[in-house]
This record gives C-alpha cells, sequence and structure tokens, in this order.
C-alpha cells in the first residue's frame, strides 16, 4: 500500500477522492438533490479516473501495450454497461441505444482525436502499429453493417414489424458476440506477435503487480457505484437545461462513463505509446459495438420492462458509420500529427452540436 499512500499524497489531483464517499453519503441522505448529485458524481470520477491510470499503467508495462489497452478498455466499459443496465431497468431505451452509439463516436473519434493531439504537440510526428488499427476499424465496420441492418426494415408492418425486429436483433446480438470471440483470438493467442507495441525503456517505476490489480478492481467498482449516481441526477439535470434524452446519453453519460479510459489514453499519448492509446480508443469502441450492445439486447429479455432490439435511430446509424470510416482512414497509415486529432475533435462537435439543436423524433425507442 506504500506506493499507492505515496501517490495520493504527492498528487493534488487525487485529493478530490474525499468526493467519492461524499457523493455515497450525499446520494443516502439527499437522493432528490439532483444537482448536488451531479456536481458531486462529476467531481468524484475524475480522481478514480485518474487513480485507475496509473494501476492501468502498472498492469500494461507487465503485460504489454495490447493486453492493458484491452484491459483498460474491458473496466471502461464495465461501468459504461453499468449505466446502461440503469437505463435499462428504467425502461429508457432511447438513453440506452444513445449511450451505445454515443460511447462508440466518443471513443472513435473524441479520445481518438485527442490523443493524436496531445501527443503530436509534445512529438512533431508519431509513430503507431496500424494492425490494431486495422483489427479494430474492421470489427466497428462490421457492428456497423449489423447497426444498419435494422433500420433498412424499418418501415415493415408494424403488427409483424415488431416481432420481426426482436428476433433479427437476438440473431445479430449473437453474431456480433461472436466475431468479437474470434477477434480477440485472433489478437492474443494465433497472430498476437502482429499487434506488438514498440518497445519503452524500462526506467520508470510502476506499482507493483498485485497492488496494480488490487486497485483496479476496487477503483471499477467505485466508479460503477459513482456512475451508477450521475446517471439518475443527469436526467433531472438535464431537463433543467432542456437536453434530450439522446443528448444526454450520446454526448454527457459518454463523456463521464468513459473519463477512466480517458486518463489512461491521454496519459499514453504524452508519452510517445500511441499504440496503447488507439488499442484503447478503438478497442473500446469495438468492444461496446460488439459486445456491450448485443450484450444489453439479451440482458433486456430478463431487466428491461420488455425486450430491446437493436434498432437505432438513422441519424445514429449515420454518425457510427462516419465514426468508423474516418478511424479506419487515420489509423491506417501508422503515423499522425497533432493537426489530424483536432480534425477528429472537430468532427465530434458537430456531431454533438447537431444533437443539441436538433434533438431526434423519437426513432429507435424500443
Amino acid at each position: 500500500m506504500q506506493p499507492l499512500l505515496k501517490e495520493i499524497r504527492q498528487t493534488p489531483l487525487l485529493w478530490m477522492l474525499v468526493f467519492v464517499p461524499t457523493v455515497l453519503v450525499a446520494e443516502a441522505a439527499t437522493p432528490h438533490s439532483h444537482t448536488l448529485l451531479f456536481v458531486l458524481a462529476v467531481l468524484a470520477i475524475v480522481p478514480l479516473a485518474a487513480l485507475l491510470s496509473h494501476a492501468t499503467e502498472a498492469v500494461a508495462a507487465k503485460t504489454g501495450d495490447a493486453v492493458g489497452g484491452l484491459l483498460n478498455a474491458t473496466l471502461g466499459n464495465l461501468t459504461e454497461l453499468i449505466i446502461a443496465i440503469t437505463a435499462l431497468r428504467a425502461g429508457q431505451y432511447m438513453l440506452v441505444k444513445a449511450s451505445i452509439a454515443g460511447a462508440i463516436v466518443t471513443n472513435a473519434l473524441f479520445m481518438l482525436g485527442a490523443c493524436l493531439l496531445i501527443g503530436g504537440l509534445r512529438y512533431h510526428v508519431q509513430e503507431f502499429n496500424r494492425s490494431g488499427g486495422r483489427l479494430y476499424s474492421g470489427l466497428l465496420l462490421m457492428a456497423t453493417v449489423a447497426l444498419l441492418a435494422p433500420s433498412a426494415v424499418a418501415d415493415l408492418d408494424l403488427a409483424e414489424g415488431e416481432a420481426i425486429m426482436r428476433k433479427l436483433s437476438i440473431g445479430l446480438a449473437i453474431l456480433l458476440i461472436v466475431a468479437y470471440g474470434l477477434g480477440l483470438l485472433f489478437s492474443l493467442k494465433t497472430h498476437k506477435e502482429l499487434f506488438a507495441g514498440a518497445e519503452h525503456g524500462a526506467d520508470e517505476a510502476h506499482w507493483p503487480i498485485g497492488l496494480a490489480v488490487w486497485t483496479l478492481l476496487v477503483v471499477t467498482v467505485l466508479v460503477a457505484l459513482v456512475s451508477e449516481i450521475f446517471v439518475e441526477s443527469v436526467q433531472k439535470a438535464a431537463e433543467t437545461f432542456g437536453m434530450s434524452p439522446a443528448f444526454v446519453g450520446f454526448i454527457i453519460v459518454s463523456l463521464v462513463g468513459a473519463a477512466a479510459e480517458f486518463a489512461v489514453a491521454f496519459s499514453a499519448a504524452r508519452k510517445d505509446r500511441l499504440d496503447m492509446s488507439v488499442s484503447i480508443a478503438l478497442g473500446s469502441a469495438s468492444q461496446i459495438a460488439l459486445f456491450v450492445a448485443p450484450a444489453l439486447v439479451l440482458l433486456s429479455y430478463v431487466v428491461g420492462p420488455s425486450p430491446m432490439s437493436l434498432q437505432f435511430w438513422p441519424g445514429a446509424v449515420t454518425m457510427v458509420m462516419i465514426a468508423t470510416v474516418t478511424a479506419s482512414f487515420i489509423t491506417s497509415s501508422g503515423r499522425s500529427a497533432w493537426f489530424i486529432g483536432a480534425l477528429l475533435i472537430f468532427i465530434y462537435a458537430v456531431f454533438a452540436l447537431t444533437l443539441y439543436v436538433v434533438p431526434p423524433a423519437g426513432q429507435g425507442m424500443g
């Protein structure tokens, strides 16, 4: 525990960990103070994300950037999965689908773009392994096609269309999960040599692996608890600020839910470890598209008031497709500079502004 306590003492940002018990106590004492809970939840997630960053870097130092990036993406998406399950249980399918589509776009555009910008401001030109980008882009493209298929048959007769959509969604969910499993087998087992990152100096001290793993587990649970409070309070706050459920899920929930991944990916980019940054950004996006989304469809039969389909409103599918094609194009060269990252962030800003000004009319609710 000494390295952990030393890190907390020396890092002012981690002093904000005091907000973690504060928000938990406030939620129990004043559960209807939504504005207060919203602010406290955001203040609590920030230091937890920083702590998760240190722990994940320590694990990545032992396992390599590819596995480290996958581990961080998995832990980060666990939080987003819990947020989505909370909304799923309440029957808020628009919020669930918006958070799914938003998480894919946020990771593929905003997180990747910010990593390229942050790294590019420090290094003139950065290089990374193209194989990882190609794999994740291919998986994202396959997932986007699966999201596009239900929208293509959305004009079916309403009476028959609902039953057909549910059958189609179940089949697509199974196919996506199988594809994701095969992707893991390909990248971590049969062709893992293609995804090895560049060697980095061993002069940087890291936490012991045991402490790092326990910190990852504990912090992940705390982030999940705080995120659940956040999603419950942000919905009321959204009504106050005139935000639609689609904007809340697509932008706000996605950004806050991925805070832990942001911290690790940005830190890796500053250290010229773009292999890990790309692995986190695109790996997280593909994991949401091929595992989290279909898992939520299957879980809706258990915890939801009614089954949820994979039919998204057309705008969401369009934005996911654009994000996928853009990320594939950007990562194909294996090189980047700061302006490329800035362009990705501007594309994301266009989507955010459009959703805020022109919210969807309610398609894809079920």
